[in-house]
């Protein structure tokens, strides 16, 4: 099992999905922490690093079931991005106007 701690002092600020390959096929609404805002508690050694095209972002996933939990991103690599659905207590299929961000046409693929 992974575990991970977040500072969220707002709660989920923003949080969106994705229509770049590898996210609208997760289907994972995902929300954002900075770097220092996420740490693994547990289960480091289950993550598997998972990078496609660029090389640049970097995808984070349980190697025992297969959810992905968390990703360094391309267009800001400052951040992490997180799956909302890996919160105890939230159901992201509950949340109102999540937005979707233009991964198709990414700014660095312009």
């Amino acid at each position: 099992m992974v575990e991970l701690e977040l500072d969220l002092p707002e709660g989920l600020v923003d949080p969106k999905r994705c229509n770049c390959s590898i996210c609208r096929r997760k289907g994972a609404v995902m929300a954002y922490v900075p770097l220092n805002g996420l740490r693994i508690l547990r289960g480091a050694e289950h993550l598997k690093l998972y990078q496609f095209n660029s090389g640049v972002a970097k995808h984070y996933f349980c190697s025992n079931c297969g959810i992905y939990t968390h990703h360094q991103t391309r267009s800001n690599p400052t951040v992490y991005g997180f799956n909302v659905g890996c919160l105890e207590g939230v159901n992201p299929c509950d949340l109102d106007g999540v937005s979707v961000s233009d991964g198709i046409n990414h700014e660095s693929d312009l």
